[in-house]
């Protein structure tokens, strides 16, 4: 028996350096403490590896037991290092490409629940009602509790037009709720715009994609010819709306910041223990083009650079959504307005697998044009305006401090995670009070962007208007 143990110790023990070879860093750390594996924790992780395969009560295969080793390793990490199998990693190609099939949910994890970080515009999880911070308890029959996020993810995937049913749970509810929702062919519309009453633009980003710049470029160019065709005297000012936007690629960001900025200034950061991962992002196409041949900022009015300027962000905001608001603000380009961003200034690195999976890896830190960390705190409005005139629902968000194992920003301290709480039935007091509670806090009432009730862009239009007559 014990050297049928130990010859399962040397396997695994190959197996886990097999792993760490596979992956293939270009890191400038130490050599010789890159060399030194922990040789005796890999041999605890031997021996618990071949009881399992000795003793567990079913036969469990290598590949799972591997995989799930490696899941393990990264999520332990922060909330947004991963294990991407083969189908996940696809998926995440596609999804960046802008069309994916599903609900249309932005998600994380937390607790061994489902987080939703956003739902994406104009999908079936936005028209559901569901929000930032809300907990995915089970899907359809299924507790979410035990599954692994990529499994989660597979669940709520499926054909179009099948049905799902999500449990939910929300901080302002006092109990869970159900909701169903119809799968649909997922095709994100990145970018918006419309021309409002008095000349003024309207530009909506909902997420970061290969071809978010040029569409902004192109946006853009339709706000002036409407503006023409209205027989205006151009465009008076812009509000661009990053509100619940959740990220995505960093060349987008990069090309959004450098459609308002002026050429070659510094756009973002970002800092790491290896080579690669300290760099200057500048608004120049090497930085925002991914290939592409022609530069598609020939085409941008030239307004876009000098028009007086809000951008819109809220609890919603996150990663490259922070990384071009601080970098408009920092550079005085334009005024932020609305509530405190998500605060996810981190890093995420996909490096490709030989098995076509690939892990997702937090590999550094954000930092806008002045040198501001965004992990963990976000960007601070210049002017706070709350989501709705009696106070909104910001304050009920969870933000990137909230969850567990999140990277510590400037100058956080890193504290244990905080107790856990379950939900509970509300007494009496507490349901009174809840009726007092704004209406947004409904399960099923999206914020509509845009529309009249905008409370926020309202608001944008009145600073740009004043903005309009103290220059006269």
């Amino acid at each position: 028996m014990s050297s049928k143990l130990q010859q399962f110790g040397l396997v695994a023990t190959g197996l886990v350096a097999g792993v760490f070879l596979s992956l293939n860093f270009s890191a400038s750390a130490n050599k010789d403490a890159a060399s030194a594996l922990p040789i005796e924790e890999l041999r605890s992780f031997a021996d618990v590896y071949s009881a399992i395969k000795q003793g567990y009560v079913e036969q469990v295969d290598d590949k799972k037991l591997i995989t799930h080793a490696i899941s393990g390793m990264l999520a332990n990490l922060d909330p947004h290092s991963a294990y991407l199998d083969a189908d996940s990693f696809k998926d995440l190609q596609v999804s960046t490409q802008g069309e994916f099939g599903g609900l249309g949910i932005e998600v994380g994890m937390e607790d061994g629940f489902v987080k939703v970080v956003s739902p994406i515009e104009d999908t079936p999880a936005f028209r559901a009602g569901l929000k930032p911070g809300d907990l995915i308890i089970k899907i359809d029959d299924t507790p979410v509790k035990g599954l692994t996020l990529n499994d989660a993810v597979k669940k709520m995937r499926g054909k179009p037009k099948t049905q799902i049913r999500l449990t939910i749970v929300r901080k302002s509810e006092s109990r869970s709720f159900d909701v169903s929702l119809t799968r649909e062919k997922i095709k994100v519309q990145s970018v918006k715009s419309k021309l409002l009453d008095g000349g003024y633009g309207y530009l909506r980003v909902t997420q970061f994609q290969e071809e978010t710049t040029p569409d902004v470029v192109k946006h853009l160019e339709r706000l002036a010819k409407a503006d023409k065709d209205a027989k205006g005297e151009g465009v008076k000012g812009l509000v661009l709306d990053l509100r619940n936007d959740p990220g995505g690629l960093l060349s987008g960001a990069v090309g959004v910041s450098a459609a308002f900025l002026p050429p070659q200034i510094l756009v973002t950061s970002t800092d790491g223990r290896t080579e690669d991962a300290k760099r200057r992002y500048m608004a120049s196409p090497e930085d925002y083009q991914r290939g592409a041949k022609d530069d598609f900022m020939k085409t941008l009015p030239a307004w876009a650079k000098t028009v007086p300027m809000i951008v819109l962000v809220n609890g919603g905001s996150a990663s490259a959504s922070e990384i071009v608001a601080g970098a408009l603000q920092d550079h005085k380009r334009a005024i932020v307005m609305g509530t405190q961003t998500f605060g996810k200034g981190s890093v995420q690195t996909v490096l490709p697998l030989s098995n076509n999976a690939a892990i997702k890896l937090t590999t550094a830190r954000y930092f806008t044009p002045s040198g501001r960390s965004i992990q963990a705190k976000g960007i601070t409005p210049d002017i706070v305006v709350e989501e709705t005139a009696n106070g909104g629902s910001s304050r009920s968000r969870v933000r990137e401090a909230d969850l567990e194992r999140h990277l510590t920003g400037e100058g956080e301290k890193a504290e244990p995670a905080p107790a856990k709480t379950t939900t509970k039935p509300a007494d009496k007091k507490d349901k009174d009070k809840g009726k007092a509670d704004d209406a947004e806090d409904s399960p099923h009432a999206p914020i509509e962007f845009a529309s009249p009730k905008d409370y926020q862009l309202g608001q944008a239009v009145n600073l740009l208007k004043a903005w309009q007559i103290i220059k006269r």
